[in-house]
């Protein structure tokens, strides 16, 4: 019998509407991790002690982007913007998640949010505004235009040579969309970056020392993903670590003996 599909846990952020509180993620996300030939699985937030029980079901796990930031205290800072939008019961599951599923060897594919949530899990830093720092560029999307113009190609990374990045999309160089306020200050400690901006902001970094596949990265790939062969590839690998983990943890179904 065959494997069932593997299962990305996905993560999910918190939105009120009106009185009542939902849990969402963007369809690109799912579309993007069904590209990877897995089975979505949106999670609202979990406890610190139910984190080992929810990666027990999941094959890996997909640290989605968001309007909202990492609350600036995760990396002892106060707010200095008092609009900026914060998800704090977000933080409070995915950091602790993020450390596990690296411990465990869980594949990891952080994303915007994700990726400045995981540099921040691991005691790393960010630019509250990048924007405002001395020698970084505005890497915000205008908010007046529609997500097409938004989303399109804004500047070129630079793929750090002999890295997990280098060797899934075999370039040097290549563009990317940027829709983001804050972005890394300080790597956090046995990170790896991957690439840059021209400016010298990390795009997107690994952890060498992890057991598992994980690749965090700044811009976003899901966004039609289907259309763009760099994230094509992206996904594709995250797909292969998935499966690949889920043989080695899960093992061959059971056989049914016939009746």
């Amino acid at each position: 019998m065959s494997q069932r599909p593997p299962v990305v846990l996905v993560t999910s952020c918190n939105r009120p509407s009106g009185e009542h509180p939902f849990h969402v993620a963007g369809r690109k996300y799912v579309d993007a991790v069904r590209l990877a030939g897995a089975l979505p699985l949106i999670a609202p937030p979990f406890g610190p002690d139910e984190i080992d029980a929810l990666l027990d079901t999941c094959d890996g796990v997909l640290l989605t982007g968001s309007q909202s930031n990492v609350h600036p205290s995760h990396f002892n800072e106060t707010v200095l913007d008092p609009t900026l939008p914060l998800d704090p019961d977000r933080d409070a599951w995915t950091l602790p998640l993020i450390r596990r599923a690296l411990e465990r060897g869980v594949p990891l594919f952080g994303i915007c949010r994700g990726f400045q949530e995981a540099n921040v899990a691991l005691g790393g830093t960010l630019y509250q505004a990048v924007h405002q720092a001395e020698g970084r560029h505005d890497h915000r999307a205008p908010a007046d235009q529609p997500a097409a113009v938004q989303y399109d190609l804004a500047h070129r990374v630079d793929v750090v040579a002999g890295g997990v990045l280098a060797a899934i999309t075999g370039r040097e160089h290549f563009e990317v969309n940027s829709v983001h306020g804050q972005g890394v200050r300080e790597l956090a400690p046995g990170l790896r970056a991957e690439a840059h901006a021209p400016d010298g902001l990390v795009e997107a970094f690994t952890q060498p020392a992890a057991p598992g596949f994980n690749l965090c990265v700044q811009w976003h790939p899901e966004w039609r993903a289907a259309d763009n062969p760099v994230s094509v590839q992206l996904f594709n690998a995250f797909g292969i670590a998935v499966r690949a983990y889920r043989d080695r943890v899960r093992g061959p179904l059971p056989r049914i003996p016939a009746v």
